[in-house]
């Protein structure tokens, strides 16, 4: 007889993105695995989310505390409902000698989060596994949201129940209306290192991305932003590539920001200037950008 290894190529790496979706629609992604060895291989998909073992393995001190590099827990948010946030079809079946087979991930996140993740796993005849993929998405309830700078939040959802702000009049005054009732602002921290005793010192730079969520929901709709607050940055050397503009549904808005060192500046002070970043779609979103600047030396 002759032993045979299996062996399959899939069209993923180690990570399958979703992107941002609207919480209580549906985002669906397609990833392929090939056969390429010379026997049928009978698979079967896993997801460590429907674990038997699951609670078992969450009676630990989460990530984000034992470990800087390891933000996100494998499984992270999951659905109120109880159903899977992610779902794999076709679940089990063969891939004759030489073929493919297709697989459809869907993602239905039900509630707002950035941090839903689970892992796929592609198991052979019940006990191999082929491939090991993370799956992670995120969902808003509105159709826009802003990603960089240095993570300020806890990844880990809360159980506890957050307070909605009152509608009631103060004393002698009318009911707000919901449009004109205070939301509150989110803080983004932007950290900028320039570099000292190059030959041919460059601006510290980095970057804040805005997005538009393509959704039936709110068809076409563009998200606009803008900063405030720019004099003040531009009088401590830094700068913002584009300062308002609009992002059509379904892209993302790059913008560039920069920092060198004005002439009275001291490396031993600290420099910490905020800006406002607002963006308007369906609601209204400000943003505190926190932006912190220092020198390192090259040597």
């Amino acid at each position: 007889g002759h032993g045979v290894t299996p062996s399959t190529v899939c069209s993923v790496g180690e990570v399958l993105d979703m992107g941002y979706v609207l919480a209580r629609e549906k985002a669906t992604s397609t990833f392929k695995i090939q056969n390429t060895s010379i026997l049928t291989l009978r698979y079967s998909i896993q997801l460590d989310s429907l674990s038997p073992t699951r609670d078992k393995d969450q009676q630990k001190i989460p990530s984000f505390i034992t470990s800087p590099l390891q933000r996100t827990e494998i499984v992270g948010t999951q659905n109120y409902s109880g159903l899977s946030v992610f779902s794999v079809f076709p679940t089990e079946g063969e891939i004759v000698a030489g073929k493919s087979q297709n697989f459809v991930v869907t993602f239905s996140p039900d509630h707002e989060s950035l941090y839903y993740s689970d892992r796929l796993k592609v198991v052979l005849f019940g006990k191999r596994i082929a491939h090991v993929i993370h799956l992670k998405g995120a969902a808003r309830d509105h159709p826009m949201f802003v990603e960089g700078g240095v993570p300020l939040d806890v990844p880990v959802e809360s159980l506890a129940v957050l307070p909605v702000p009152s509608q009631e009049a103060p004393k002698g005054g009318n009911v707000l209306p919901p449009t004109q009732l205070q939301e509150p602002v989110k803080s983004i921290l932007l950290v900028l290192e320039y570099v000292e005793g190059k030959s041919s010192p460059v601006p510290a730079t980095t970057e804040l991305r805005v997005g538009a969520i393509r959704t039936a929901r709110f068809a076409s709709k563009n998200i606009e932003f803008s900063f405030d607050g720019l004099s003040l940055l531009q009088q401590k050397g830094f700068a913002v590539d584009s300062v308002k503009g609009t992002v059509e549904a379904g892209q993302v808005k790059h913008i560039g920001v920069s920092w060198v060192p004005p002439a009275d500046f001291h490396a031993d002070d600290p420099l910490l200037v905020t800006a406002l970043l607002t963006l308007k779609g369906d609601v209204k979103e400000s943003y505190r950008v926190l932006l912190m600047a220092k020198v390192v030396s090259a040597y």
